[in-house]
């Protein structure tokens, strides 16, 4: 009954909607629920790659295999057994525990968990995750793309090492340098943890690498021995790689296919929010709408929440006064329509967008004189009262935190999630998935003499309790109750079927595309930091 009223509701809503149609593409403007839905920009999204190229259409094959591809079918069927579900569910599980070379964990970081569910083909989210090898401590990053994947692409593969490089040492930098001159192996700057559908740009790999090589100089060129703290070193790295995204689609580039990326790249967008975690010392950098929320454990046993970040958009009152003192007062009324930024982009801070960072010129000169726009689907578009660019930044707020032994754990996820799920009903369901396997993981006691009945019946009641059908990554945890709670807050499995087979055209309407990560941390060695320092 659920799944048919599910079905019928969202088709009815679907095909009632209005939709405009310009230069071949569908707009929608239908939002039945505007706290769910958010089209991160008006017009369309783009695809990756130019036809004819490898794409990412096959990273999550097992979310197409459920999955109809148009509301026009004859006959949709919004049915999946629980074993379906939980194979579109867990396909993108990452875990990873962290153990130092001796095999005991010293590390501030005990393990952590990922996973992504797609709403757009492909999905528009990347994540990151990597140990720093030349400096001390590992980021996590998830980065929310808009306007097609090749931005929050780009970012996942290149932040990480910006922020790395904006660490080092002089001398690190210059070794590195040294060797690059030479021709001789360069020191690994991070070690990757990443799950097998990751993908990477292989073809651009070399170009990427330039640029990094060029961003040390710049910091060799500086000359100074103190180096940048944690704060600047991220703002420095958000700003930089920016800066190179947007400077690599101006460039003269005679290979087609890394002129056609950087095109991409630019022209779509990315949010991001990365961790770094070094020991007790944690810092968060946030562009955007993704969030950070801390777990914690207080002294009378409740749970309290966290949050180390803000969203970056019309609905806060410190970024509605900042863009206001960046521009002429006579655009006060204009910087924000419908609550978007210039009536385009919900998020005021973003990597790549260069339609709201370049000037109408420029934006010209570029898509006229390299490319086939419309080949490539790069929507030219200039929005009303565009007077006075840049109106977006890719420059972080950075938040600092000194970990203390009640801080559990750390979620980090784009805004797929937090549309449906609350900071507060993050941290509780987190920590209830925590207390059911501490619970559920007992011993067997075992009494003698042992027979085959007892160990049945043993057996039968742990079943009960529920062991085989918990989630053991918290990440998938997270996105089950995000997309199929019902209104007691409990998972409706017919809920949950209906989300997971909407159509392609039309799931984008009800979800979005949602990644978490869960770092868990160990309490046992914060607390020893602070007992051998005081």
């Amino acid at each position: 009954m659920m799944s048919r009223t599910v079905s019928s509701w969202i088709l009815s809503s679907a095909r009632n909607s209005i939709v405009l149609q310009g230069k071949g593409r569908l707009y929608s403007r239908c939002i039945p629920n505007r706290n769910r839905i958010k089209w991160k920009l008006v017009f369309c999204r783009t695809h990756l790659f130019p036809t004819g190229s490898w794409s990412l259409d096959n990273t999550f094959p097992l979310r197409r295999a459920f999955r109809h591809t148009s509301t026009e079918e004859e006959q949709l069927s919004f049915q999946l057994s629980p074993s379906q579900i939980n194979d579109v569910l867990r396909a993108g599980e990452l875990s990873h525990k962290i153990l130092d070379l001796d095999g005991k964990n010293t590390n501030s970081v005990l393990r952590f968990e990922s996973n992504q569910l797609a709403s757009n083909t492909p999905i528009e989210d990347r994540r990151s995750a990597a140990t720093c090898l030349q400096t001390k401590g590992m980021m996590f990053g998830v980065f929310d793309g808009h306007a097609g994947a090749a931005c929050a692409q780009a970012v996942s593969e290149r932040l990480l090492h910006y922020i790395a490089v904006s660490l080092m040492s002089r001398q690190t930098l210059e070794e590195i340098e040294l060797a690059v001159e030479c021709m001789k192996p360069v020191l690994p700057i991070l070690q990757w943890h990443k799950h097998p559908s990751d993908v990477e740009y292989r073809e651009i790999t070399s170009r990427y690498f330039e640029n990094l090589r060029v961003y040390w100089q710049h910091l060799l060129d500086l000359d100074t021995d103190a180096g940048f703290s944690l704060e600047e070193a991220m703002i420095c790295a958000f700003n930089r790689l920016d800066s190179d995204i947007s400077l690599e689609v101006q460039a003269p580039q005679e290979n087609e296919l890394m002129r056609n990326i950087a095109l991409q790249v630019a022209f779509s967008g990315a949010t991001a929010c990365v961790a770094h975690i070094d020991g007790v010392h944690l810092h968060v950098a946030n562009a955007g709408d993704c969030r950070a929320v801390l777990g914690v454990l207080e002294e009378d046993g409740t749970w309290s929440t966290l949050p180390l970040t803000r969203d970056h958009n019309a609905f806060d009152e410190s970024e509605i006064k900042r863009l206001k003192r960046e521009h002429p007062k006579s655009e006060d009324k204009t910087l924000f329509v419908n609550d978007r930024l210039l009536g385009i982009l919900m998020p005021s801070r973003a990597f790549g967008d260069v339609q709201l960072k370049w000037s109408k010129e420029l934006q010209h000169s570029v898509l006229e004189n390299s490319c086939d726009a419309e080949a490539l689907n790069i929507y030219q578009y200039v929005p009303p009262n565009y007077h006075t660019p840049p109106y977006l930044t890719a420059e972080p707020e950075v938040t600092y935190h000194k970990l203390r032994g009640k801080d559990k754990f750390l979620v980090i996820a784009s805004d797929g999630l937090w549309e449906m799920l609350s900071n507060e009903k993050v941290v509780k369901l987190v920590a209830g998935h925590l207390t059911e396997l501490n619970v559920r993981k007992p011993q067997l006691a075992f009494e003698k003499p042992i027979n085959l009945g007892y160990m049945h019946n043993l057996l039968l009641r742990r079943k009960n309790r529920g062991i085989g059908s918990l989630d053991q990554n918290i990440a998938t945890h997270l996105i089950r109750h995000a997309i199929g709670n019902n209104e007691y807050g409990e998972v409706d499995q017919e809920k949950l079927a209906a989300m997971l087979t909407l159509p392609e055209d039309l799931a984008r309407m009800y979800r979005d595309d949602i990644t978490v990560t869960v770092v868990y941390f160990n309490s046992e060695t914060i607390e020893n930091y602070y007992k051998n320092n005081e």
